[in-house]
């Protein structure tokens, strides 16, 4: 078992701490979890430098999913270092091998912003993804979709468990959790499908991006669970875009303090998760699981 935790790494995206989140892991070889965007490339790799790595130091880069936030700078993390294996989800390959459709959707959808946010998108060569297995660079590995489909997450032999997206958005030191829920393969069943394959593993600790490692995993997942009910509710019961930020600001305000409110509203907006459960609940799909029916019915 490694005796050294992981490194949390401030991206600091939006010029804000506790936004956004990578992941170093020292031993045996330099290993990334997620990337960020290149607009943060900067960042990263002054965060490295602080603790002995330089970029082309690093030997893997392995991706909880393709969403820009989280792997828009492998393309350029290997123009940099050309012996670094990029680990992604076959679903994800090829978006990182081609990434212009998905450049091309997240442009409609941020418009100017775009590059503010997220910087060039340069594509990783084919010979330097690896689709991942069961295993890579020495974590485990375990399909968690809902937030995405190709959405995977990593547990590491100290119990230390990386899940992307899948486990929400948690700003320190609130317990407020936000589930992620845009725009386009939301999947309530699958999430609360990964949601126990993670309590299955019994990981002492979750490392989330949007931030930071907490170790009340129990309490976290119940939070989570119970968040994604209440926000599907919300949605399938006919609330309105304008109703449900407002509710959703509301319980926020009401547990967190001004800043991790102001934080938490610019990394995970409200808007787009109205947007993808709506969109989920338009076609027809089931709600949470058996959670929902029991809320219903307790």
């Amino acid at each position: 078992m490694r005796v050294a935790l992981p490194v949390v790494i401030d991206l600091l995206h939006l010029e804000r701490p506790r936004a956004l989140a990578a992941y170093l892991i020292l031993e045996p070889e330099p290993t990334l979890i997620d990337c960020g965007p290149s607009s943060r490339l900067p960042t990263l790799e002054r965060a490295l430098g602080e603790h002995g790595v330089a970029l082309r130091d690093l030997r893997h880069l392995l991706l909880t999913h393709v969403h820009l936030d989280h792997a828009g700078a492998a393309g350029a993390l290997v123009s940099t270092n050309p012996r670094l294996q990029v680990h992604v989800s076959q679903r994800g390959a090829s978006h990182l091998v081609d990434p212009q459709r998905l450049e091309r959707s997240s442009r409609r959808l941020f418009g100017v912003a775009f590059d503010r946010l997220w910087g060039a998108v340069t594509p990783v060569p084919a010979g330097n993804v690896r689709v991942l297995g069961r295993d890579a660079a020495g974590l485990r590995c375990f399909a968690t979709p809902g937030h995405a489909s190709h959405h995977t997450s990593f547990i590491d032999c100290d119990g230390s468990c990386f899940t992307g997206d899948v486990t929400g958005v948690r700003i320190p030191p609130s317990t407020y959790i936000a589930p992620a829920t845009p725009p386009p393969d939301i999947d309530l069943p699958a999430y609360a499908r990964s949601l126990a394959a993670i309590e299955a593993r019994a990981p002492e600790r979750l490392c989330l991006s949007h931030f930071g490692m907490f170790d009340d995993v129990a309490a976290h997942l119940r939070r989570m669970r119970d968040a994604l009910v209440r926000w599907s509710d919300w949605v399938r019961e006919g609330a309105t875009e304008a109703e449900f930020v407002a509710v959703a600001r509301r319980e926020l305000s009401s547990a967190a303090d001004p800043i991790v409110v102001e934080t938490l509203e610019a990394t995970a907006p409200f808007g787009p998760s109205y947007l993808g459960l709506k969109r989920y609940h338009g076609r027809g799909r089931q709600t949470f699981g058996p959670t929902a029916a029991a809320r219903r019915t307790g």
